[in-house]
């Protein structure tokens, strides 16, 4: 075995014990694009050294799913079968370990009709809530994690040749994972203990508003609900296992209160969204609600995106990223939210990751009375810049700079 197979095999093991956590006698759901079969038998190899009782695979491919969108009759759309939607609420009841391979093609729906992209976003939203919901509310231990693809790397480094950007794109993300360097599980764990510090600290200041503003035209207050609480690195389930739901993250987040968020936010890096990029865009909100939106590129997807439902065009999710982090730093555009979302400070419209103190039997009516937003849908948008400023403000009205500079100011 290479170096780089060797790296690989040690990658999956990483997303195996650290990301999921297998427990012995548990099953795992592998979501992955066809393409990346090879990476799919390396995270099965290591389940089943970790005690998994099963491991069941869902393939995808961009061919596919792009010809469905392009030619299949129009009410498919409107429509999820049954056996799907059972599926995911009978392996996600019983715990399963969920680990979703995300790679894909950032332009795979370009020039696909918005409203059937649309249509199936909100079928499939109502169809898989009680797994959404579960999976928010780590009642099972969830992955995600990214392998290369060969559109994707064209796409992130378009003037190699294939081969060449794939193994590139290889080493970024081992890069940016913790594994290039051998002993990916120290690693991590080292990285998880770092991150906690900055939960601890901004759990102590417990902020009322935090206040962003930078030359870009960002300039937004941001209310945090009473009882809020910051998370980041590794989380446990309900059932008290420990997981590390992103492979790799360089975030500590928490929710906004639902109707408290007003001015204008910028994005700083261009949002992969439903096969399509959306670039240069902003938002005007209002009492929390975003009340205008506008993209240079992708206009109609992105107001497509705030429209699934009532939450869509509220915020979910407010998360901190140095703007030295070390896939910043990169200088790479990896056109995958899930590296883009790490390298800035970012915000998500829609459902909440509920932070929130004494939410245990609460209904969903009085969860949002406390704060919390609701959605099918939860997008994460960067808006990190070198120049972002963010003042905390503490509820005796203290004013406390949280970060300067683009970086923590702790």
């Amino acid at each position: 075995m290479n170096d780089i197979e060797q790296l690989k095999a040690d990658y999956a093991e990483l997303i195996i014990k650290e990301g999921l956590n297998i427990q012995k006698g548990q099953r795992l759901v592998i979501n992955c694009p066809v393409e990346c079969a090879d990476f799919a038998r390396l995270c099965t190899d290591a389940a089943y050294s970790a005690g998994c009782r099963e491991v069941l695979v869902r393939w995808s491919d961009d061919y596919l799913t792009r010809a469905r969108f392009l030619h299949a009759e129009n009410d498919v759309f409107d429509h999820v079968d049954p056996w799907d939607t059972a599926f995911l609420d009978g392996v996600s009841e019983e715990g399963a370990a969920w680990l979703a391979v995300h790679a894909e093609n950032p332009a795979n729906l370009n020039g696909v009709d918005p409203d059937r992209i649309n249509r199936y976003q909100i079928a499939r939203g109502k169809a898989t809530e009680k797994f959404r919901q579960r999976e928010m509310t780590n009642y099972f231990p969830w992955c995600v994690c990214s392998v290369p693809t060969g559109a994707w790397a064209a796409a992130v480094f378009p003037d190699m040749e294939k081969e060449d950007a794939i193994l590139k794109l290889w080493e970024e993300i081992l890069k940016a994972c913790l594994v290039d360097g051998g002993n990916a599980v120290e690693n991590w764990h080292k990285h998880s203990d770092e991150l906690h510090r900055h939960v601890e600290m901004l759990n102590e200041y417990n902020f009322r508003y935090l206040h962003y503003k930078n030359a870009a035209g960002t300039d937004l207050m941001v209310e945090l609900p009473e009882g809020h609480f910051w998370a980041g690195g590794n989380e446990n389930t309900q059932g008290g296992v420990q997981f590390s739901a992103n492979i790799p993250t360089e975030e500590v987040f928490t929710l906004p209160k639902r109707d408290s968020v007003n001015g204008k936010i910028v994005a700083s890096k261009p949002l992969v969204h439903n096969g399509n990029i959306i670039s240069n865009f902003y938002f005007i909100v209002k009492d929390g609600r975003i009340i205008e939106a506008h993209a240079e590129e992708g206009d109609e997807i992105l107001k497509a995106a705030i429209s699934v439902d009532e939450g869509a065009s509220y915020f979910g999710e407010v998360a901190l990223v140095p703007y030295d982090s070390p896939i910043s730093e990169s200088g790479i555009l990896f056109l995958n939210t899930l590296f883009d979302e790490n390298a800035s400070c970012h915000f998500a419209f829609g459902e909440a990751y509920p932070c929130l103190k004494g939410t245990d039997g609460k209904s969903e009516e009085e969860l949002k009375a406390m704060g919390v937003n609701f959605s099918m849908t939860h997008v994460d948008f960067m808006i990190g810049t070198r120049d972002l400023s963010i003042t905390g403000i503490r509820h005796d009205g203290t004013e406390v700079p949280v970060f300067v500079n683009g970086n923590f100011a702790f």
